[in-house]
C-alpha cells in the first residue's frame, strides 16, 4: 500500500522532502499556506555552500546535498551556476586564515586550494588583483536562483510525481496521521513532515521553547541585471566570512582576525556584518549580509546596515552597475552550535528544520536520509548528519 506523507511548508526543505519521499513512490501532499512559498528560501544568496560546513558528516551532507541539486535542477530544467567560490583576503590576518586552511584542506576532506590575486581575478572579474593579498579556490559551491526554484519546483513536482499542491492552505493542527487546516477540513495520512522553518511556534510552541530555537533577521540587497551580459563568476565572500562560518574555527590564526575586527571595525560586530556576492541567471547581483539577534528582531530595516554591508563590499568588489533594484530581510531558525533540527513530537510526525540559514545547502541531504529512513524510528542527531 503507498505511503500518504503530508509535507507542511513549501520552502525549500519542503520541496527537498516533498521531491525525496516522492521518488520513493509515496503518495505526497504538500502544504504551503501563502499562494507562494515567501519565507527565508527566497531571500537568500542562492548559494549551495559546502565550503560553509564544518569537516567532518556535515560537509559530506552538504556534498550530496549538492549532488542532489545537481540532478533535481537538471530534471526539473530550472538554471543553475557550478561556479564555485573565492574567500578573498584584503588584509593580512585574512591570508593567514586562509593559508592556514588551505594548508590543512586535504586533510580536512576539502577540495581547495589558496591562489593570488591576479588567479582570483581571473576566476571573477569584480575582483582587482591590486587589491587583494590572495584568496582561497573551492570548486564545490555553486548558485541556484532561489525564487525560481520556489516558484517553479513545485509545478514539476505535481508534474512529474503527482505531489498535491494545496498552496493558500494554512495547517493549525498536527496529530499523528492527521492535521486540521484552518478551515476546520481534516486530512489523514501516513506520516506528516513539519517543514515550516520559524513557523514552527505555531504549531509546537512546547517544542519550540524545549528546543531552544531562536531567531536570526538578516538584510540583503540586490542590483539591477547588470550590462551587456556581464557576470561575476565565481561566488564570493570577504575575510569577514571567515569569523562567521564554522569551517574555518579549527584555525589558531582566526582569533586574531576576530580581535582585530572588534577593534577597528566593532559596528561589523554589532550587527553580525559579513559580506558576499552572488548572482543569478538574470544578472542582478545579490549582495549581504548582516545579522540580528532576539530582541534586536524587529520588522523595521536599518539603513545603517545597508551601508556597512556596501562600504565593505566596495573595498574589494567592483560592478559594472552598483545601482540598488530591491532591499530586503529574512528570517531564519537559530539553535546554538546545530545547522540541523529533527525531532519527532508524536509517532508519524517529523519536525525538520534547517537551522543556522544552512537549509539551501543542507536540506536535499537530510531529506534524502530521512526518505531512507521511511516509518523507522529517526535517531535525530545521527539523521541531521
Amino acid at each position: 500500500m503507498t505511503d500518504r506523507v503530508a509535507v507542511i511548508g513549501g520552502g525549500i526543505v519542503g520541496v527537498a522532502h516533498a521531491w525525496q519521499q516522492a521518488k520513493r513512490g509515496a503518495n505526497v501532499t504538500l502544504f504551503e499556506r501563502g499562494r507562494l512559498a515567501a519565507g527565508a528560501s527566497v531571500r537568500n544568496f542562492g548559494m549551495v555552500w559546502p565550503v560553509g560546513q564544518p569537516n567532518g558528516p556535515l560537509h559530506a551532507t552538504a556534498l550530496r546535498s549538492r549532488q542532489l541539486w545537481t540532478e533535481f535542477l537538471s530534471d526539473a530544467k530550472l538554471w543553475c551556476d557550478p561556479c564555485g567560490s573565492l574567500h578573498v583576503a584584503t588584509r593580512q590576518d585574512e591570508l593567514d586564515v586562509l593559508g592556514e586552511f588551505a594548508h590543512n584542506s586535504r586533510e580536512l576532506g576539502y577540495e581547495c586550494q589558496l591562489i593570488s590575486g591576479e588567479q582570483a581575478a581571473e576566476k571573477s572579474p569584480a575582483l582587482r588583483a591590486d587589491e587583494l593579498k590572495g584568496a582561497l579556490w573551492s570548486p564545490t559551491e555553486m548558485t541556484v536562483d532561489p525564487r525560481q526554484v520556489i516558484q517553479r519546483a513545485p509545478l514539476w513536482l505535481h508534474e512529474k510525481y503527482g505531489v498535491d499542491l494545496q498552496y493558500g492552505v494554512r495547517v493549525r493542527e498536527v496529530s499523528p496521521t492527521r492535521l486540521v487546516d484552518a478551515h476546520d477540513r481534516a486530512w489523514s495520512f501516513d506520516r506528516i513532515i513539519v517543514a515550516s522553518g520559524v513557523e514552527i511556534a505555531e504549531l509546537f510552541p512546547e517544542v519550540h521553547r524545549e528546543a531552544g530555537l531562536g531567531a536570526c533577521k538578516l538584510q540583503m540587497m540586490r542590483t539591477i541585471p547588470q550590462p551587456n551580459g556581464w557576470r561575476l563568476g565565481a561566488l564570493i565572500a570577504s575575510g569577514l566570512t571567515l569569523r562567521h562560518y564554522a569551517t574555518f574555527r579549527v584555525c589558531r590564526t582566526l582569533d586574531a582576525l576576530k580581535k582585530r575586527v572588534a577593534r577597528e571595525t566593532p559596528e561589523l560586530d554589532e550587527y553580525g556584518v559579513h559580506v558576499m556576492a552572488s548572482q543569478n541567471g538574470d544578472g542582478n547581483v545579490v549582495l549581504g549580509d548582516s545579522h540580528e539577534y532576539g530582541d534586536a528582531i524587529t520588522p523595521f530595516d536599518k539603513e545603517r546596515i545597508d551601508e556597512l554591508m556596501l562600504r565593505e563590499l566596495r573595498r574589494f568588489l567592483h560592478l559594472p552597475e552598483w545601482t540598488i533594484a530591491q532591499r530586503w530581510h529574512g528570517v531564519y531558525a537559530t539553535l546554538p552550535s546545530e545547522v540541523q533540527f529533527v525531532h519527532q513530537p508524536m509517532p508519524g510526525v517529523t519536525i525538520v528544520i534547517a537551522t543556522g540559514g544552512a537549509g539551501m545547502t543542507m536540506s536535499f541531504g537530510l531529506a534524502e536520509k530521512l526518505a531512507a529512513a521511511g516509518e523507522a524510528p529517526v535517531d535525530a542527531r545521527r539523521l541531521a548528519v
